[in-house]
C-alpha cells in the first residue's frame, strides 16, 4: 500500500462513502449467513488497523492479520497478528469466519494465500471476499495502491476451487460506478495521471454517493449486472 494512502486510510474508512457502503453490504451478507451462536473465532485478513474488528465482534471473537506492521497502532496490537497469510501464520484454532476485504488484489500469489486460508478455516467455516472487478476498469488508483489484478467472477471462482473452496454466492456490486470508472480510465489515457490519491468528498456529495450505493444494494443490486467490485462467499469443499 502507498505510504501516504496508508496514513490516510483511517479517515477514508470511517468517512468515505465507498468504505461505509462496502462495510454495510458485507455486514448484511455475513448477518444473513451467521449461525445461531455466531461463528466462534473470526479472522479479518489484511485488516489494516483493525477498523472492522469491532463490527465483526457481533458475530464472534474477531482478530486480525495484517502484513504491514506500520498500519497497526500500539493499542490494537493485541488483536492483530503482523505478517502475511502463509505458513508463518500458525493460529491455535481454526476460524469459523474469514474475511478478506479488498486484500487478494494486493497479494502476488493469491492462490497460495487462499490455500493457506483453507488450512486455517474450520471445515464448516465461511470465507467472505471482496475484490475490485474487471481489468477493463483498471485506473491509476490500482497502480497507486499496488494492485496486481482485478477479477471477474469466473476467474475468482476458479482460483477458489483450486484452493479447496466451493463458491456459495458471487455477485458484482457498485454497479453504478462502472461508467464513471471507464470515463476516468479514458481521461487518464488522454491527460495522464497524478498521485493525489483518494479524498473524502464534500459532505453533501459524500452522503449522496453513499445513499446511492446503499439504494443499489437494497434494490437493483441483485440483478446480474457488471460492477466495479465483486463479493464472493465460499466454504471449504467437503470430501
Amino acid at each position: 500500500m502507498d505510504a501516504d494512502y496508508g496514513q490516510r486510510y483511517r479517515d477514508l474508512y470511517e468517512h468515505h462513502w465507498w468504505w461505509r457502503a462496502r462495510e454495510g453490504f458485507v455486514t448484511r451478507v455475513i448477518a444473513g449467513r451467521a449461525p445461531d451462536g455466531g461463528f466462534g473465532p473470526i479472522l479479518d485478513v489484511g485488516c489494516g488497523d483493525g477498523l472492522f474488528l469491532d463490527g465483526l465482534d457481533r458475530f464472534g471473537a474477531a482478530q486480525g492479520l495484517e502484513a504491514d506492521g506500520a498500519l497497526v497502532s500500539p493499542d490494537r496490537a493485541g488483536r492483530i497478528h503482523v505478517g502475511p497469510l502463509d505458513d508463518s501464520f500458525t493460529p491455535e484454532e481454526r476460524f469459523g469466519l474469514i474475511t478478506m476485504l479488498d486484500v487478494l488484489e494486493h497479494i502476488p500469489d493469491d492462490a497460495a494465500a487462499l490455500a493457506r486460508a483453507r488450512e486455517v478455516i474450520a471445515e464448516d467455516g465461511l470465507l467472505v471476499i471482496t475484490v475490485p472487478a474487471y481489468q477493463a476498469l483498471w485506473t491509476h488508483h490500482d497502480t497507486l495502491n499496488h494492485h496486481h489484478r482485478r477479477y471477474t467472477r469466473a476467474a475468482l471462482a476458479e482460483t477458489l476451487t483450486g484452493a479447496g473452496f466451493t463458491v456459495l454466492d458471487a455477485r458484482y456490486f457498485f454497479h453504478w460506478t462502472v461508467l464513471p470508472k471507464l470515463a476516468v480510465r479514458a481521461l487518464e489515457a488522454v491527460r495522464g495521471t497524478d498521485d493525489a490519491g483518494e479524498q473524502v468528498p464534500a459532505a453533501p456529495v459524500n452522503a449522496a454517493l453513499r445513499w446511492l450505493s446503499e439504494v443499489e444494494q437494497r434494490t437493483w443490486g441483485h440483478l446480474p449486472l457488471p460492477g466495479s467490485s465483486l463479493l464472493t462467499v465460499a466454504r471449504p469443499t467437503q470430501g
